[in-house]
């Protein structure tokens, strides 16, 4: 009879257990326990009632044996009755309760998947017993305004329930997988601003500029697309294709003309626009390289696939030029950054905590903090790190060091002499 209760309440522990999403997969994988599962589940209040209509009268069979078996050996002793019932207790409490669902939620989908061809049978055959005690159970569940939910209806993961699963599943994904999952998820909340070159950054060609000037450039550009323009950047002209250029050179010496010929008209992309949307607009669109605009039409910068793919995946492009300053703390555990780095490069590659919903580059960052003209020689700390700036030029800071926050080291550590 024990063994029988235990049952149930394995049963019980066992399928209420059992990984959704795990389930789903061993059936999209044929395993007929799995069907068997899945098919309970979604009928939650059959399920439970079956197990506790079985186990209710299991557990008090057991107690109404155990109370005739006191009374038929020691009459109508009050002792003896009394240390029958807490003896019963504690037998159905250890064997029949809490030893059967320590197991059943230690070993829950193996013992789900094969006590589930149990189950489908025992709930056919209780089922009028079954539905008549859930009218009941309906009835009070309206009284309290309460609606079952079925199984299908259950609300799906959120985006942050699914980043940590990711992060707790650390040791079954490679760490760059897990990166990359990670950095997917950040995609959500960041638009093409956060990730463009800003307008300083932009290589580009002045159709007005001499001839030689423009053979020169085109010559030494680590890029395969340039942006051209006349006089200033406010006049674009379009999008030179380096590859086009030296092709048509071939027949013909590099001119004006054949440049303006050559030229693409440019592909415009609101600041605003979040970075997965952008990147279907690349493929719909056939694009890789898209000029950022603000709301009144100005040039802030420029975005490219490769941009939205290194957010993903990291940095993988080897034709860039290496520049004097290089992301990384030195041995004295400084480092000289450029004044134009993006806020978000800083914080990845140095592991640092600086503020990015505002400016987006550390010049821009360090402006809005001293809301002066920065000045060489000035230090301050900043989401709880020490920088002075080395060098400013044309109200931009140009060169910046950085120290790297020790764990002693706070938002009130001292600021460097200015």
């Amino acid at each position: 009879m024990l063994l029988v209760s235990g049952f149930f309440a394995m049963a019980e522990t066992a399928m209420m257990a059992l990984n959704r999403y795990r389930l789903r997969h061993l059936v999209k994988q044929g395993k007929r326990g799995a069907r068997h599962a899945t098919e309970l589940l979604a009928k939650t209040d059959k399920l439970l009632g079956v197990i506790l209509l079985g186990n209710t009268l299991v557990n008090a069979a057991a107690a109404t044996l155990a109370g005739l078996v006191t009374i038929h050996y020691f009459d109508e002793d009050k002792w003896a009755q009394g240390f029958g019932t807490l003896l019963i207790a504690f037998v159905i409490l250890v064997f029949a309760e809490i030893t059967p669902k320590v197991v059943g939620a230690a070993y829950a989908e193996p013992i789900a998947l094969h006590i589930s061809f149990a189950l489908k049978p025992l709930l056919w055959i209780l089922h009028p017993a079954v539905w008549f005690a859930n009218l009941f159970v309906r009835g009070l569940l309206s009284l309290m305004r309460l609606k079952p939910v079925a199984e299908d209806q259950n609300p799906r993961l959120s985006p942050e329930e699914l980043r940590f699963l990711v992060l707790e599943a650390g040791n079954f994904i490679p760490k760059k997988h897990q990166s990359i999952l990670l950095n997917l998820f950040d995609l959500e909340h960041i638009s093409v601003e956060d990730v463009m070159a800003p307008r300083a950054r932009i290589e580009a060609v002045d159709l007005d500029a001499p001839l030689e000037t423009i053979r020169n450039q085109l010559a030494t550009s680590y890029h395969t697309r340039l942006l051209a323009y006349r006089g200033s950047l406010d006049e674009i002209a379009g999008i030179l294709h380096l590859r086009r250029v030296f092709g048509a050179a071939h027949d013909e010496a590099i001119s004006k003309e054949m440049l303006e010929k050559l030229l693409v008209p440019p592909y415009f992309v609101p600041a605003t626009t979040p970075v997965l949307t952008q990147l279907a607009f690349f493929q719909e669109n056939r694009e890789r390289l898209g000029l950022v605009v603000d709301e009144y039409g100005e040039l802030l910068g420029l975005v490219t696939l490769e941009d939205i793919v290194e957010e993903m995946i990291g940095e993988f492009t080897t034709s860039m030029p290496v520049g004097p300053l290089q992301l990384g703390w030195d041995a004295d555990g400084t480092a000289l950054v450029d004044g134009a780095s993006q806020l978000r490069d800083l914080n990845r590659k140095l592991g640092l905590h600086l503020p990015v919903e505002g400016p987006k580059t550390l010049s821009g960052l360090i402006v809005e903090y001293l809301q002066d003209i920065p000045e060489s020689d000035v230090g301050m700390v900043i989401g709880g790190c020490r920088m002075e700036i080395v060098q400013s030029q044309d109200r931009i800071v140009k060169v910046v060091r950085m120290f790297s926050p020790l764990p002693e080291r706070g938002k009130d550590a001292p600021v460097a002499a200015g």
